[in-house]
């Protein structure tokens, strides 16, 4: 699948500030970048970091006064496969060595504290794929999506007890879940088709059969509709923006389509803003 994705970030910045943005498209296998343009106004000197293993893009840079970043880009998802049933859960000893820490606990996805409850809800299934797609049922079974019951510092623990949450605490919970089965799981920050109002989507994958799977605990949005950002332990690693002092978000815009050659004549999909 072919997507127009679009950010436009308005800031104000009360000093020179030191920034870390992460908002481009990832280079990575599942999707490749047809055409791209950043544009910050004012002008901004910036440095560009590519991870060689993920393919994700972040920019540093000092920021001041009211700043203006924008984003767009088409990207090919080509054929990206949901999650399977029968992916095969690796042996620890099978794992890459930049897949192991993904196993560990993380600020927002103690899986330490998840392990008895895992355990006994989960090891009944097929280990893998199955075990996997049956924490996700859980989570849509279980959680309620409603917003304002969270805030940034909420842990997975917290989203346990409350059943409640956004799409980032959809993710911390079901990365704790899937780590406390001794599953490797990251968080991936993304934009996504179908959201509805329009954001950056918080979703996680899973390394099983091989590769990292994309899965969406919100069933928000299709995986074959989902542009990769960034990914890490969880959502303090991938922030689309991270400022040395305190700033103000004064305006954002979102947008998500499919590119209009990669639909029917009746069904043309909107231009990205």
């Amino acid at each position: 699948m072919k997507l127009n994705v679009s950010a436009t970030l308005t800031y104000g910045f009360d000093s020179d500030t030191q920034v870390i943005a992460a908002i481009e498209a990832a280079r990575s296998p599942d999707q490749t970048i047809i055409s791209e343009s950043l544009v910050i106004s004012p002008d901004a000197v910036l440095v560009r970091d590519q991870d060689p293993m993920t393919g994700e893009r972040r920019f540093r840079t000092a920021l001041s006064g009211q700043v203006q970043i924008s984003y767009q880009a088409l990207v090919d998802n080509g054929k990206r496969i949901p999650l399977v049933p029968y992916a095969r859960q690796h042996d620890w000893s099978e794992l890459p060595q930049d897949v192991l820490p993904y196993l560990l606990p993380s600020r927002f996805s103690p899986s330490d504290e998840f392990m008895r409850f895992a355990q006994r809800e989960f090891c009944a299934i097929e280990a893998g794929g199955a075990r996997i797609l049956a924490v996700l049922d859980w989570l849509h079974e279980h959680l309620d999506y409603v917003h304002g019951v969270s805030h940034a510092q909420t842990t997975a623990e917290q989203t346990f007890i409350d059943r409640a949450g956004v799409c980032r605490d959809f993710s911390h919970l079901g990365i704790a879940l899937t780590r406390a089965l001794n599953i490797p799981a990251r968080a991936v920050s993304a934009y996504a088709l179908d959201l509805d109002p329009p954001d950056f989507h918080a979703i996680f994958e899973v390394y099983l059969n091989g590769g990292w799977w994309l899965v969406d605990p919100t069933q928000l949005a299709p995986v074959e509709g989902i542009v990769r950002i960034a990914s890490g332990r969880d959502a303090a690693d991938i922030a689309f923006l991270t400022s040395q002092f305190n700033c103000q978000c004064l305006n954002q815009s979102i947008t998500v389509s499919r590119a209009q050659d990669d639909v029917g004549s009746d069904d043309a999909g909107q231009q990205a803003a």
